[in-house]
């Protein structure tokens, strides 16, 4: 009813809503269906076009909402009705939900017209072209699943686009399943990436049920409404929500202590990389925590929690990012670190500087996934030339036979080899690090003020992450785009083609400027928020922190060029066993080791909790099930007893009673009839006496009686 009287009432369309889901499952359903008769050109544009429908319908949708600014809920079937739970699947359209619908359809149609020429070489370096359609089936699924997820208007319609994306990561992580190491590496990351968000999943559904049991509902509108009064009465349950909801946060978007599974993720192809786990999907617990406002403003000691886990994961993140070699690795933890700020930000109320920093982060973030995709092309084609060309087979060592286009050691002075990817590069990496007056500084300065204001602790060791985001970005420049070229490939790479190179350049465009979505003088992102969200906290620009900030940004990038831009140049000149492979290394020793192990937290997982577990189902598969269960209960117990039960029952039941018996009564009757048998003559003159004599006997005893 109110629908129809706001489409009466003004140009809106909420009620196109439900296209941003309808789109990409057209454009798979498509591409699944007749993609084996399509060329790779149109199963690409097809998928595309998909995404950038939706992104059109957000567009719209965002458009509605500068005339309606409360939004609608559009209901369009009843989904689940059990006793009293009755759930519609509907749609919420609000500024919150919108602001996430354009971040995924709009970056992630950039990635699919950039995988249309990413692919194309893919598939055939990896030696499978057949897979061009199922990756872009796949790449269309997670965009119907992620719209599913940020437009719902209840918490279990947002578990199924929640479950959905984490479905589409699994798939897309283990794309090249027969890759990797020992031909199976890159399932193995799949199935990593799986199981720890199964973990998180799990927090996420004992919130729903201890939700429904003291709200009875699941919907968005209901539950904040009646959360004050629930909160009154069972305040226990209110933290136990929002504490499981964390548990769902830290696997989905990454956080201490289910991060593990996001640097194995880049097993996956670039593009998967850049959408999935830099620009969206990762993003999922800040939107949930977003959504979840009223419930997590009513527990300030859950938010100091949330806000503390999100610190200590940016700070430690950051570490290991500074000492990691392959390109896309120092990008994942650098996302770690990113996820970390804005679950900080959202952890301490501030949810306008949390989603503002998730937008910009989209922007840069997906900028430098894309554009190391760019460079590991470039790599890649120069080392599959040299291989098929002999007049480019120069005298390679040992390093180039086992060459790996990924490994910053390998890379070097493709800055002029590569200069839009380059420029582009050099962009995003600004604005990650937070030099004005690009993206990154307005959205990390924010958080960076709002945690000085609400939780110290928190503010120090976001700027500690963000002294080492500017170092470990500064060494990635240095040793990527400078110096001279480290290996034949990078000597000979070329720049990749416009349908990769145009993405980038937009891109970069919006990573240098997204930041005057919210600048300090005009708040419009804050105020865009309060329609959903209700009345927010402004941070003030502090001048204070934003200079103490970018003094230290300034530091590490300068700490970097010291290291890799003199030092490590240098260092190239030495011989190949007095060369060290890093300039930290010496500096640093073991604690350069640890950061390059990640600080052993795998082998920490395998010793404390996997190699338990994996003795504990050994010992159950083995001795419990197999040697108990199987060999003594099973064997011994049911089948020796099932035999010795037969034996009873046939040899003493069957033949000693049952038979014996009939037999006995056989040999009865047999006694018997040789006994009657004599009366049996054959003469009919006897028949008739006994006949005689019974009739007479009968009329005797008539008589008689």
């Amino acid at each position: 009813m109110w629908l129809s009287e706001a489409v009466s009432s003004g140009p809106q369309f909420f009620y196109l809503v439900p296209l941003v889901v309808l789109f990409p499952v057209i454009g798979l359903l498509v591409n699944t269906a007749f993609g084996g008769r399509m060329s790779e050109k149109a199963i690409g544009w097809l998928a595309s076009a998909a995404a950038g429908l939706s992104f059109v319908v957000a567009v719209l949708l965002g458009i509605s909402l500068l005339s309606y600014p409360e939004g609608a809920v559009v209901p369009i079937v009843d989904w689940i009705t059990i006793g009293e739970l009755n759930i519609n699947w509907g749609f919420q359209v609000d500024t919150l939900s919108v602001t996430m619908m354009l971040v995924v359809a709009g970056v992630g149609t950039l990635i699919h017209i950039y995988s249309i020429g990413y692919m194309h070489d893919d598939v055939r370096f990896q030696g499978d072209p057949g897979r061009y359609q199922r990756f872009f089936v796949f790449m269309n699924l997670f965009i119907a699943m992620m719209m599913i997820l940020v437009s719902a208007d209840n918490y279990l319609m947002l578990f199924v686009g929640w479950e959905g994306v984490g479905l589409c990561s699994y798939l897309l992580i283990g794309f090249w399943y027969d890759k990797g190491e020992n031909g199976i590496g890159n399932a193995v990351a799949g199935k990593k990436a799986f199981i720890a968000n199964r973990i998180g999943d799990f927090g996420f559904i004992l919130a729903a049920f201890i939700m429904f049991w003291v709200f009875g509902t699941f919907e968005f509108n209901a539950v904040f409404e009646l959360a004050p009064e629930v909160a009154s009465l069972f305040p226990a349950a209110i933290v136990a929500i929002t504490l499981l909801m964390l548990v769902g946060v830290t696997g989905k978007s990454a956080q201490i202590p289910l991060f593990v599974w996001l640097p194995d993720a880049m097993a996956g192809p670039t593009p998967v990389s850049a959408l999935i786990h830099a620009a969206t999907m990762v993003t999922a617990g800040v939107y949930l925590i977003t959504r979840s406002a009223a419930l997590y403003n009513l527990v300030p000691q859950v938010q100091n929690i949330v806000a503390l886990v999100g610190a200590a994961t940016a700070l430690f993140a950051a570490t290991i990012a500074v000492g990691q070699f392959d390109i896309k690795k120092v990008l994942a933890y650098s996302t770690i670190s990113q996820l970390g700020f804005m679950v900080a930000a959202v952890g301490m109320g501030a949810y306008v500087a949390g989603m503002f920093h998730l937008v910009t982060h989209a922007f840069f973030k997906a900028l430098l996934f894309l554009s190391a995709g760019s460079v590991i092309l470039g790599l890649e084609h120069a080392h599959h030339h040299m291989e098929h060309n002999s007049q480019l087979k120069l005298p390679m060592d040992e390093n180039d036979l086992h060459f790996d286009p990924q490994d910053m050691r390998n890379m070097g002075g493709l800055r002029n080899r590569m200069k839009i990817s380059f420029w582009v590069y050099l962009i995003g990496a600004i604005a990650l690090t937070g030099i004005p007056p690009l993206a990154g500084f307005w959205s990390k300065d924010e958080i960076l003020t709002d945690a000085a204001n609400f939780n110290p602790l928190a503010y120090w060791m976001m700027l500690a992450a963000a002294f080492l985001t500017a170092f470990y970005m500064g060494r990635q420049i240095l040793m990527v785009w400078f110096g001279k070229p480290r290996s034949l490939p990078a000597e000979h790479a070329n720049e990749s083609p416009p349908i990769i190179t145009v993405p980038l350049i937009i891109l970069a465009a919006l990573a240098a400027t997204g930041g005057a979505l919210n600048l300090p003088m005009w708040h419009t992102f804050t105020h865009w928020l309060e329609d959903s969200l209700g009345h927010l906290h402004a941070a003030e620009f502090s001048l204070q922190i934003a200079g103490l900030s970018s003094f230290l940004v300034l530091a590490a990038i300068f700490l970097a060029w010291l290291l890799y831009g003199r030092k490590y140049q240098a260092m190239q000149e030495l011989p190949p066993d007095k060369r060290p492979d890093d300039p930290l290394r010496p500096i640093l020793g073991p604690v350069f080791n640890a950061l390059n192990h990640k600080w052993w937290v795998d082998e920490l997982y395998w010793t404390i909790i996997i190699n338990p577990y994996v003795s504990l189902a050994h010992f159950l598969a083995d001795v419990v099930d197999w040697r108990f269960w199987h060999d003594w209960f099973h064997d011994t117990v049911i089948v020796g007893g099932y035999n010795k039960l037969t034996q009873v029952l046939s040899i003493q039941i069957d033949l000693g009673v049952i038979d014996a018996v009939a037999n006995k009564l056989g040999d009865s009757v047999k006694r018997a009839a040789a006994k009657w048998r004599v009366i049996e003559t054959g003469y009919v003159r006897n028949y008739a006496l006994s006949f005689f004599i019974g009739v007479v006997l009968i009329l005797g005893y008539l008589i008689l009686r």
